[in-house]
């Protein structure tokens, strides 16, 4: 039973921060849309690959255009990782796990979802996409407030938020990836001013605009972004944040249990990796291919969270 409540609390927070993350990469797509000169498709193909969700799109679509893309990773049901869909299976795993949640959870969880649905029930327009969007933030922030405010710092509350902060570091390094590998224009535009407007656009993106002007002041450039983004260990959606908030609930767990699971030590080591790395040396490495082997490294810890619990016992 505890394998099943678990289970459920992990993935109803998962897909609840994919929502949210969804609705911020759609942002990010038509914010840096603005300062593109290049074809709109490859801009958009280009986001629905971030998001893992440009396969099923093409199979089910003739062509890529930004309203019908923009509707997949919206409201389709089709698409498991669209923002609706995302808030519905949320909405269906607190569900299952209603008596370990608080009233004040439960009913956040149900207004977010009874809000979206109101909100999505036809096409958005472009002139409505932002209120849209920005209702998808409000609403799953007001999820998070009550599970802060009201739930039991227990083995539920644990695994809540080692759901969240799996998906989150997905969602950042992701996001970083739309900008440094796939949709800057051009060698030539590196450090012009289309280069600074995207990359300000990725702060924005990441509600981390106000923090990284606290920490650099208002002069924005790549390194420094990604030194925010990537390793600051004050900043919510930094990588190296969302792996410490993952250890810090698996140390919980495993003083609860008795137990030293695997995940435990895939944790440990990926915040030491944090801890050992230098932003200059990355870029030297390549952005792109560090990003791609954190992603594999964050994805290994979540499957071995699952293992380490019985999730599907």
């Amino acid at each position: 039973m505890l394998g099943k409540t678990a289970n459920g609390l992990y993935w109803m927070y998962r897909y609840l921060e994919r929502a949210e993350n969804t609705s911020r990469l759609i942002e990010t797509g038509q914010r840096i849309g603005l300062t593109r000169t290049g074809a709109d498709d490859d801009e958009w193909r280009s986001v629905m690959k971030t998001a893992g969700v440009d396969q099923g799109y093409l199979a089910t679509h003739d062509d890529i255009n930004k309203d019908d893309v923009i509707d997949w990773m919206l409201r389709s049901k089709d698409n498991l990782s669209s923002v609706q869909s995302g808030i519905s299976t949320a909405r269906q795993n607190a569900r299952l796990v209603r008596t370990a949640l608080t009233h004040e959870v439960w009913e956040a969880m149900n207004g977010c979802f009874m809000a979206s649905q109101k909100a999505l029930a036809r096409k958005v327009s472009e002139r409505d996409l932002p209120t849209a969007l920005g209702l998808v933030r409000q609403r799953t922030a007001l999820v998070r407030g009550a599970t802060h405010g009201t739930m039991l710092r227990n083995d539920m509350y644990n695994f809540a938020r080692i759901g969240t902060f799996l998906e989150r570091a997905n969602a950042t390094a992701r996001i970083l990836d739309v900008k440094y590998y796939v949709l800057l224009p051009s060698v030539y535009s590196v450090g012009s001013s289309i280069d600074n407007v995207q990359w300000e656009t990725i702060l924005r993106s990441v509600s981390g605009r106000g923090g990284y002007r606290m920490v650099h002041g208002n002069n924005t450039n790549p390194r420094d972004i990604a030194q925010f983004l990537v390793l600051d260990k004050r900043m919510p959606r930094s990588l190296n944040f969302c792996a410490r908030k993952v250890l810090d609930n698996l140390e919980h767990l495993s003083s609860d249990y008795g137990i030293e699971p695997k995940s435990l030590e895939l944790a440990k080591t990926l915040v030491s990796r944090f801890a050992h790395n230098d932003i200059d040396v990355i870029f030297e490495e390549g952005l792109h291919e560090y990003i791609q082997s954190v992603l594999g490294a964050f994805s290994d810890l979540g499957r071995q969270v699952e293992i380490d619990f019985r999730f599907y016992e």
